[in-house]
């Protein structure tokens, strides 16, 4: 492991002098600083004698934990739940010791539900490298998707979306299109549009501070947008 362990260190000197040309011995540089502990972790591999099998292994295992992933699928044991808060509808909400982005909420009328942070993201349709959270996508993610236990969480799925503004006073924007889903590697459409309320009396109760619209109207709004 040796040569391997030598091309490693040259790679990243080579990596940091890139990063900073300038940089100073002793110097702190925040890129530097990556490279090399990045370095030492690979190091620590190159000890354990891994084979190119087992190398692949321990990196999905290890990619896991960084990305703050269980190895093994969760189960609702009353061990992993933490008391995070009681909302105004009585409904008691969880967080998993074993996922921080995972929750339960225990409904007024008993049932269970669960959802995740990370259960899903949206892409904008024009433009794919602008990615974001919305809470109205992610309680339409989850319906569609419920989360089950046991759950073995994997990638994310990704939802391709659109939004932009019809009138000036809403802010950055009003009016909301949501397009198809990407789920292990298969596409769902959804196409469901959405815009701001007019009046409270039409707002919607599912999804608060939204009212959902016809496709028509939404090419109608979209062809007046700012």
């Amino acid at each position: 492991m040796g040569n391997i362990l030598d091309w490693a260190k040259r790679e990243i000197d080579i990596a940091c002098k890139r990063e900073n040309p300038n940089r100073k011995k002793g110097e702190f540089d925040y890129g530097c600083a990556c490279y090399v502990s990045a370095l030492k972790a690979f190091e620590s591999l190159t000890e354990d004698g891994h084979s190119g099998y087992s190398i692949g292994i321990t990196k999905n295992i290890l990619n896991r934990l960084i990305d703050g992933m269980p190895l093994t699928p969760i189960e609702d044991t009353d061990d992993i739940w933490n008391m995070s808060y009681e909302n105004n509808n009585g409904e008691r909400v969880y967080q998993c010791s074993r996922m921080s982005a995972l929750f339960k909420t225990v409904h007024s009328d008993g049932g269970i539900s669960y959802s995740s942070n990370d259960h899903c993201y949206c892409i904008d349709i024009n433009d794919p490298k602008n990615t974001y959270y919305s809470g109205i996508t992610r309680k339409i993610i989850h319906k569609m998707f419920p989360i089950t236990m046991p759950y073995m969480p994997g990638k994310p799925i990704k939802v391709y979306c659109e939004d932009f503004l019809t009138d000036k006073k809403n802010g950055d924007f009003d009016t909301m299109g949501i397009f198809y889903a990407v789920k292990d590697e298969k596409r769902i459409e959804i196409n469901r549009f959405f815009r701001e309320p007019f009046s409270e009396d039409e707002e919607s109760t599912e999804f608060p501070g939204w009212v959902e619209i016809s496709k028509e109207e939404y090419d109608k709004r979209k062809s007046i947008k700012i």
